[in-house]
């Protein structure tokens, strides 16, 4: 019974220390390294639910860069890499014949995107996933070799190419542009500081300046990374 009382003390005390807000505002700052660099800088506004207010949902705003050396980038549209653009799209296997590569000698894209966050709180520790949902890229003109699957013609070929400008989420490779989503844990140092760490699994995308094989444009390169950051609470 001491035992239980002792740590019901404690856990009171610590709710009570750390209480869990119904409105929580952050300031991020992340990188994520690993085949490239990628820091980014977010803002976040979480809503506690329910009596204990312990899960949280919310919106934020992302700032991402993304820097590497050459990476392959692969046909993007999912009518192509699985014949769907539905969630079907999420359990079919890939149409090899249809998919092209472009190697691009670097990429350089930043993107500000609109974000969708998941979290549940402990004192002192926060689990949680977020996602970009929609927005924009820029970045400069990159340039590499082209190697098609399909045509002779334009195999080995060189092609421009440029960040895919508009950025949506919706089902796995039917996404559009450069989206970032991260799966996380943060420790609150105190009641305005933490630090946060997980993995960034980043969608980046480059349009070619003309059509290529299959009538497509759009080709995309998957990563996953380890990320550090560190955030502020503002309220």
């Amino acid at each position: 019974m001491k035992k239980i009382a002792i740590f019901l003390l404690i856990s009171t005390s610590l709710s009570a220390q750390y209480n869990f807000p119904q409105k929580q505002t952050n300031v991020d700052f992340a990188t994520a390294f690993g085949a490239g660099v990628s820091p980014s800088v977010s803002f976040q506004q979480l809503y506690g639910i329910g009596k204990s207010k312990r899960f949280k949902i919310g919106w934020g705003v992302r700032f991402n860069t993304f820097f590497s050396g050459q990476q392959n980038y692969l046909t993007a549209p999912a009518k192509l890499t699985s014949g769907s653009q539905s969630i079907v799209a999420l359990f079919t296997e890939n149409i090899l014949s249809n998919i092209d590569t472009l190697q691009l000698t670097k990429t350089a894209i930043g993107s500000l995107n609109s974000t969708i966050t998941l979290q549940y709180s402990f004192p002192k520790l926060d689990v949680g996933f977020n996602i970009d949902a929609f927005g924009v890229s820029f970045g400069g003109k990159q340039s590499g070799k082209f190697i098609a699957s399909e045509s002779k013609s334009l195999n080995g070929s060189l092609q421009s190419a440029k960040p895919t400008s508009f950025n949506l989420l919706l089902i796995s490779d039917s996404d559009i542009g450069s989206l970032n989503s991260e799966l996380y844990a943060r420790y609150w140092v105190n009641k305005r500081f933490s630090i946060r760490g997980g993995a960034s699994f980043q969608f980046l995308e480059y349009k070619a300046e003309r059509l290529l094989t299959f009538e497509n444009d759009r080709f995309r390169h998957k990563t996953l990374l380890p990320f550090l950051a560190v955030s502020y609470s503002l309220f």
